[in-house]
């Protein structure tokens, strides 16, 4: 699934190449998302033009003078700059036509995203209403973890996923960023210390820094705007690195499951 550095990678990629465009043409060949693609989307977009790219968390948010476009790439999504004589690909479901000649093209094989439109401010949207602060913003720190964790028996991993604690820190970054931390994924939340919490928020912002300076993690079909894949998977410590030796220490990484997502840590180094 593409995860916060996968969407920022993305953003960054097409801003450039859309703000400022006029939309001339909306073809949706396939509209069956995870929620149906509004019948009038077409008619809303044509003869627009986008004012501004953003990300909250894992959706981006492209501006128009009467509303906002909200995409989700789901588990399988990609948006990508196309020409318009360009072969389609199987599951090219949408294509915004720009005046700059180009096209942009949402692709989704498991067609698990989403495109959806509010007239209404974007933060008030149900699917933004409750999201927790940004990890890259200084609202975002150890101790804001530390402050929420109070009590909680559930474990760490889980909640740093939790995107009402913190957006964006998908499986991938959690596990990365408490191996960097040196922390258990199965430790209470409620039991770990703040100055623990404090080096926790270090690793993840700088985890998550890291994969969108490498363009995010290609695991199967993630491309950017551009196409490329990203390159972080090849920097990675122990996700996806079950029975081999911990680049630390040396000891065997174990994988285990955790909210019904593999978990990968190294015994010895996280405790």
């Amino acid at each position: 699934m593409p995860e916060l550095p996968e969407v920022e990678t993305t953003r960054l990629g097409l801003a450039p190449h859309l703000v400022g465009q006029t939309v001339t043409q909306v073809l949706v060949r396939e509209s069956r998302l995870r929620w149906p693609v509004p019948g009038d989307l077409p008619a809303l977009l044509q003869g627009e033009t986008a004012h501004s790219l953003k990300r909250r968390g894992k959706y981006l948010l492209f501006g128009f003078r009467h509303g906002t476009l909200i995409a989700h790439l789901g588990m399988s999504g990609s948006l990508r700059l196309a020409q318009p004589d360009e072969p389609l690909k199987k599951h090219d479901h949408i294509d915004l036509c720009l005046s700059s000649g180009a096209v942009l093209r949402y692709h989704d094989p498991r067609r698990f995203g989403a495109m959806v439109w509010t007239a209404d401010a974007s933060e008030a949207h149900p699917l933004l209403a409750s999201l927790g602060p940004e990890p890259l913003d200084d609202a975002f720190d150890g101790d804001h973890l530390h402050k929420l964790a109070e009590n909680r028996s559930m474990a760490v991993k889980l909640f740093i996923m939790d995107s009402k604690i913190v957006v964006g820190v998908g499986n991938i970054y959690a596990s990365e960023a408490l191996f960097r931390a040196g922390i258990d994924p199965r430790k209470a939340a409620g039991g770990i210390s703040r100055a623990r919490y404090r080096r926790l928020g270090e690793t993840i912002k700088a985890v998550l820094a890291e994969a969108i300076r490498q363009g995010g993690t290609t695991l199967r079909d993630f491309v950017n705007g551009h196409g490329q894949p990203g390159y972080f998977q090849q920097t990675l410590n122990v996700y996806g690195r079950e029975g081999l030796p911990c680049p630390a220490c040396g000891a065997a990484v174990r994988c285990l499951r955790l909210g019904q997502r593999s978990t990968f840590f190294c015994p010895t180094c996280q405790r």
